[in-house]
């Protein structure tokens, strides 16, 4: 995305009322319908709109309220948001909590278009690492992901058959912005399966049903991570023949890890062999 600057520091809107429309506005925007109405989400937190602006995704709007705020850096990143040309309010604290998605408000909300890519703007390196995530029903999980997805060096994670929004608040919190340093892209497994054949990339089915362990799989080559819902695991078209099915061991009683976890064990794994350092 890109944005022309604005050097001027504006004055910022003052809300004070609890029925101002933009509070509303902002209110609205915890339901999924109306964020896709309106093709916006909600991003909350200093280093998830940090992150934002460091990746070129802009807020349109930021609201603040100083009573929050616990040190210095908020006011680098008013200005910095100003600069991309967001609209600035600042809010009393009873309009600030009534927007708020945390338990702890940090002061700091933005208001910016959705994270949206698609499988043919994909440019991939030669030795291209994935993560496909099918049918994940919770934002923390799901943002656990990305945040692991980033920390591995993935260059992009597909999001199958979506059960949960890539562009919720929760997620993107549980993802601490990380939603916005690499492509996250929303298409069905049919697709994701097609587009994967179609560049060459292996595709590791994360399953307890097999006794292939995840640590003798070769992960060098161009590889995509698959891992499925929560409660049922992959689909079926994940766990054909055709595809590399691997397991964590496990030694207790449980037959499974969270998803999240298990993603983190995985692409660390490639990251081991593929030899990577910081």
């Amino acid at each position: 995305m890109s944005a022309v600057l604005r050097t001027e520091i504006p004055e910022p809107v003052n809300i004070s009322s609890l029925s101002n429309s933009n509070v509303k506005k902002v209110v609205k925007l915890r339901q999924r319908s109306h964020r896709d109405e309106l093709g916006l989400m909600i991003i909350e937190g200093y280093r998830e709109i940090t992150r934002a602006l460091d990746n070129k995704h802009f807020p349109l709007e930021l609201f603040f309220c100083e009573d929050y705020f616990t040190g210095k850096n908020e006011t680098t990143l008013i200005r910095r948001s100003i600069e991309a040309n967001a609209l600035l309010f600042k809010c009393s604290v009873p309009v600030f909590d009534k927007m708020a998605y945390r338990d702890r408000p940090e002061g700091l909300l933005a208001i910016a278009p959705q994270v949206k890519h698609t499988l043919d703007t994909l440019d991939l390196p030669k030795n291209a690492l994935l993560v496909v995530a099918e049918s994940i029903e919770k934002p923390g999980n799901l943002g656990t992901i990305l945040r692991s997805a980033d920390a591995a060096g993935v260059n992009a994670v597909i999001v199958c058959d979506r059960c949960t929004d890539i562009n919720n608040p929760n997620t993107v919190r549980a993802s601490i912005g990380t939603i916005f340093s690499l492509p996250v892209i929303e298409t069905s497994s049919m697709e994701a399966q097609a587009w994967l054949k179609q560049h060459t990339v292996q595709i590791i089915a994360a399953t307890p049903h097999t006794d292939t362990l995840y640590s003798s799989v070769d992960m060098k080559i161009p590889t995509a991570i698959v891992l499925g819902t929560e409660q049922y695991g992959l689909s079926e078209s994940w766990l054909s023949e055709k595809h590399t099915k691997v397991k964590i061991p496990m030694l207790g009683q449980c037959d499974s890890l969270n998803v999240a976890s298990a993603a983190t064990i995985l692409l660390f794994e490639a990251v081991r062999q593929r030899g990577a350092k910081a």
